[in-house]
Formats: structure tokens, C-alpha cells, sequence
């Protein structure tokens, strides 16, 4: 017992420094996708036949945009343009206030908007969050849970989970919303008490994910719900959750933040 509280007093801290400080992720990470419209054929059809989501789409005047908001972050997605024109990035930072934000020509979304003053000060310096998985696999839930571990320690920025919608400043949803849970995700989002704010975090939450169109599946938080920040990933990295998070709250410090790939 006393070698291990040796040893993890002479470790030192391991919780991230993010946003104050770069960094690393492994070579296998798969972040933020970017399109190169320099190396792009315009075979749009042919692209989109061989993706397994529908990451990419076809925008103004016919041009290929990439919706990060349906993007499954499969190795496929990148392989499907022979030019290579699709690619994965090292960074993380993918989060957007609006819908819209995440279409994207290139590959890089509309960032988050601060919440107002008044927002903020009616917030202070925490925000309570009441977390709603209405028909997901679990992927995003176990990374919802990593926010909460030694090395990203949401609650180090006064934000936390909490049981119930009545002590919640906002919810935050993942997965297709489903018909079974479409009543109870109305009703919990009618318990907060206003101001309230709605975080849809992943693929499903934003677009129906790869369930999307499925007879048991929904497609992503109702339009009656109105969505403040939006987080992709499939699940989204613990990094990009948070950084969404600081994000919304005015609260990301300039600064090196990420190690880009």
C-alpha cells in the first residue's frame, strides 16, 4: 500500500492542461475530417456510393460539402474518394452552435458562439447537466463518463452531472431518439427550469447517426427542442466535449490548445 502511494505521489499531476496547453494524440486518432477540393474529381455520385454515412453532400451549385454532423469517423469515409480529397485530422475541435455551422466546404465548422452576458451571469461559474441517453449504443455515455476521470476532470471547470432535470441548468442528449424515448426526453427537457440549455452530443443525437431512416430509430433531437451546441463524433472524443462546453461558456483561453496532425 505504501509503494503505491509512493508512486503516485512522485507520478505528478496527469490531468490534461487542455485548453492552457497543446495537446497529443496517438497517430491512429481520427479527428476532425477535412476535404481538399484542390484533389476532388467532382464524382460526387460515386464518392457518396462508397461512403458508409452521409458525411459527404452535395451543396451550392453542385460542390461537395462534408456534414460533420453525420460523419461516423470510419476509416472508409476517408477511403472513399480515390484523389484522396477526404482526410482525418489530429484535431478534436469540431463543435458548433448551429446545425448549419457543421456543413462545411473544407472541413472547418462555424465555432461556437459565447453564450450572452447575461447567460453567463445568470449561469456563473458552474453549469449543471442532466444527461438524457434516449437510444444510444453507449459509445457516447462511456466517453461522457472519461470527462469525469483524473485525466479530464470536467468538474476542475464547475461543470457537472446531476440526477435530477430540476437541479439542471440544461440536459444533454445522446443518441437517435427513438419513438420509446421521444415522451420522456420531452418531459425532462420540460422539467429544467428556464434559462435551460440543449447540448446534442454525436452522430445519432445530431443526424440519426448510422441508425438514421431505421424503423426503430430516430433522427437526432426533434426541431420542438432547440439544440445550443452541437458536438460530433461517433462517439466524440472527451476533448471535443469539453472543448464544445468551455466553448459555449466564453470560457477556452488563447492559446496552443492542439498539437495539429
Amino acid at each position: 500500500m505504501m509503494r503505491e502511494l509512493l508512486r503516485r505521489l512522485f507520478k505528478g499531476p496527469v490531468t490534461s492542461r487542455y485548453p492552457r496547453e497543446s495537446v497529443e494524440f496517438p497517430e491512429r486518432f481520427r479527428g476532425r475530417p477535412e476535404f481538399d477540393p484542390a484533389r476532388c474529381s467532382n464524382r460526387l455520385a460515386d464518392c457518396r456510393s462508397r461512403v458508409p454515412s452521409a458525411l459527404l453532400m452535395r451543396g451550392e451549385g453542385g460542390a461537395s460539402r462534408l456534414d460533420l454532423g453525420a460523419c461516423l469517423f470510419a476509416p472508409e469515409e476517408a477511403s472513399a474518394c480515390p484523389e484522396g480529397a477526404i482526410h482525418f485530422s489530429h484535431d478534436p475541435r469540431m463543435a458548433s452552435s448551429t446545425r448549419a455551422g457543421l456543413v462545411t466546404r473544407a472541413g472547418e465548422p462555424e465555432r461556437v458562439r459565447e453564450l450572452s452576458r447575461r447567460m453567463r451571469g445568470l449561469f456563473g461559474r458552474s453549469l449543471k447537466l442532466r444527461s438524457v441517453a434516449a437510444g444510444s449504443c453507449g459509445g457516447c455515455e462511456a466517453e461522457l463518463v472519461a470527462l469525469g476521470n483524473v485525466i479530464f476532470d470536467l468538474q476542475r471547470f464547475g461543470i457537472q452531472f446531476v440526477a435530477s432535470p430540476r437541479h439542471a441548468d440544461g440536459i444533454l442528449i445522446t443518441g437517435t431518439i427513438n419513438p420509446n424515448m421521444r415522451a420522456a426526453l420531452e418531459r425532462t427537457y420540460e422539467a429544467v427550469p428556464d434559462p435551460r440549455l440543449v447540448i446534442a452530443v454525436g452522430a445519432c443525437a445530431i443526424s440519426g447517426g448510422p441508425f438514421a431512416g431505421g424503423a426503430e430509430a430516430g433522427c437526432g433531437v426533434p426541431r420542438e427542442i432547440p439544440v445550443d451546441l452541437y458536438v460530433p463524433g461517433c462517439p466524440p472524443h472527451p476533448i471535443t466535449i469539453l472543448d464544445g462546453l468551455l466553448g459555449l461558456l466564453g470560457r477556452l483561453e488563447s492559446g496552443p490548445g492542439i498539437t495539429p496532425s
